[in-house]
Formats: structure tokens, C-alpha cells, sequence
């Protein structure tokens, strides 16, 4: 399976503004591709490349880069009447869904974008990497992370790489081939109840409480209104300071619930940060979609977010 393994880049300040200029190079290139293919309805990648594909490059775009933009914008094409027939951009006639049909799509400046493995070098020892950009190829920028992931990279690493900027620092998002867990027959099985107040309850009378979420939310809640209303600049810099730090909080404690040592000796099984029961248990949880979504988006349970899954047989039951 695949999974997608973060590290943050500590590039020398010349580094960084050449990877910002790509970055802004590239979607704009993106949004000029964008408006040819609304203006002539050319949607098709291989007809829309003969119309684009010389402008792109005197602009300084390399070849591959040129590829992956045509390609992402022809994507971006096919995906957008898909969700307006869905009814995702409402009902016909409404201001969003006119919106959306009356114009290009519009690219970011600072939106990523996906390199290939040709166009960039890994040296896991050195922890450094290559990454070609329109100034030319900026070689050994350093890049920092844990022991658990410089090793996936090591041994996985396979397929593109996704540079991003967020709050003036840089981390590259790279892709990982991941072999599947074989499934093992359980002895038995344990239930697990999904809730609000109660992020976990188990068959076994161990839970998991909300209350430190919700505690952390309300103290949250006054202080982000009382700096909304301040306006100040001292106020908006505040609030671009703890920007996603709420979310970054529940995160880290959703994967930090902790699990008691003496259930490794006692029962020989283990409530881990996933949900999961490891060792020869199974696992029954309570279906709860509502509950599910809103509480655990994005928590370390999502198979997406994990380096080394294991697979639990797990059971599903509505309420």
C-alpha cells in the first residue's frame, strides 16, 4: 500500500527562494494552461500540450515539469463537471455553481506540485536531498525526521515527491510503497465503542475520555473571538501564529492515548493509538459514521496517516 511519509527540508535561504519561485513558476504556468484549455474547450491532455507546451517552456518551465502541469490541469478539468453533476457546487443556477462554470480554474501561487523521481536525488545516509527547479538542480539540502520514517524512506521510498511551503517553513511529502501485512485468524475479539465524551470505550471497561479535547476547545474558542474583534496588527499576528494549532493539538493527542503495559502480560493484547487490538485479538467497532468523521478526521487511526500499518481483522456492527 502506499503511504506518504513526511520530512521537513532546512534549506539555505538562496534554496528556499529558488523553491518558492518553482512553486510560483509552475502555477501560474498551471493557470495559463487553465485558461487556454476553458477558452478553447480543449480538455484532452495530448491536444491541449500542442497548444500550451512551447509557451510553457519559454517561460522557463523544464520539460517534465511542463508534462506534469498539463496533465494535473486536464485532471483538474475532469474532476470539476464530475462534482458539479454530483450536485456538489449546488443545484443549477445557484451563485457557487455558476461561479465555478463561468471561469478557469485557478491554481494557487504557493499550491504544491508533484516530482517525479527523475527530477530529484535522495541520499537517506547524508539525510539530503536534490531537487531540480527552473534556477537549475539545488543539490544537498538538508532534511530532518524521525528514525521510524528516514527508514520507510530507505527501504520504500518509490514514486513522486510533493514540495510544500506552510508558515515560511518546508517539508517534502514523499510517496512510499509499503508491502501489505498478512491478516491473522484472531482467538477472539474485542468491542470497541466510538464517542464524543468518551473518545474510545472497550469491552474490557478501559476508556479513553474527550474531556482534555473539549477542555483545550473552550479555552480556545474565547481567546480566537477575543483577538477576531481586536483587528490590530499585533491581533492578526496572533492569530496566523496559532492558525492550525488546534488541530495539530488533537492530533498529537489522539495519537498519544496511552496504552497500560500490564495488558501486554496480563491479557497480551493492546488498545493502540489506531484503535486497533494488536497481538491475537480482533477488533468489533461500533459503526458510528457521524461520530467517526467528525471526531477522527485526521487522527493517526486513518490508514493514510500510518507508515507501517497492521492489518487487525476487524468487524463492523450498526447501532
Amino acid at each position: 500500500m502506499q503511504v506518504v511519509v513526511p520530512v521537513k527540508l532546512q534549506p539555505p535561504p538562496e534554496v528556499a527562494s529558488a523553491l518558492r519561485a518553482e512553486l510560483t513558476g509552475c502555477n501560474d504556468g498551471a493557470n495559463y494552461v487553465s485558461t487556454v484549455a476553458f477558452e478553447t474547450g480543449t480538455m484532452r491532455e495530448y491536444a491541449l500540450r500542442k497548444l500550451v507546451y512551447a509557451e510553457l517552456r519559454e517561460r522557463g518551465i523544464k520539460s517534465a515539469a511542463a508534462q506534469r502541469l498539463i496533465k494535473k490541469t486536464v485532471d483538474a478539468h475532469t474532476t470539476l463537471p464530475a462534482n458539479i453533476r454530483a450536485g456538489n457546487f449546488g443545484r443549477p443556477g445557484a451563485k457557487r455553481r455558476s461561479r465555478a462554470e463561468s471561469k478557469p480554474i485557478a491554481f494557487r501561487a504557493d499550491a504544491a506540485r508533484a516530482y517525479e523521481h527523475r527530477n530529484m536525488g535522495w541520499d537517506i545516509g547524508a539525510q539530503t536531498v536534490a531537487i531540480t527547479t527552473m534556477s537549475g538542480r539545488m543539490k544537498g539540502i538538508p532534511f530532518a525526521c524521525g528514525p521510524e520514517q528516514l527508514t520507510t524512506l530507505a527501504r520504500y521510498r518509490k514514486g513522486e515527491a510533493d514540495p510544500i511551503c506552510r508558515d515560511g517553513v518546508w517539508f517534502l511529502y514523499a510517496t512510499c510503497e509499503v508491502p501489505e501485512a498478512e491478516q491473522y485468524e484472531p482467538d477472539g475479539f474485542i468491542g470497541v465503542d466510538l464517542g464524543i465524551e468518551n473518545i474510545a470505550t472497550t469491552s474490557d471497561g478501559s476508556s479513553h475520555a474527550g474531556r482534555e479535547l473539549n477542555r483545550y476547545r473552550k479555552r480556545q474558542l474565547p481567546l480566537r473571538k477575543k483577538l477576531q474583534k481586536k483587528r490590530t496588527t499585533s491581533a492578526k499576528r496572533l492569530l496566523k501564529k496559532r492558525s492550525r494549532r488546534e488541530s495539530r493539538r488533537v492530533k498529537d493527542i489522539n495519537h498519544r492515548i496511552p496504552p497500560p503495559a500490564q495488558w501486554w502480560q496480563d491479557a497480551a493484547r493492546n488498545l493502540t493509538a489506531s484503535g486497533a487490538v494488536a497481538v491475537s485479538s480482533g477488533l468489533h467497532p461500533e459503526k458510528l459514521t457521524a461520530v467517526g468523521s467528525a471526531v477522527f478526521h485526521g487522527s493517526p487511526h486513518h490508514p493514510r496517516k500510518r507508515s507501517h500499518p497492521v492489518v487487525t481483522p476487524a468487524l463492523r456492527r450498526e447501532p
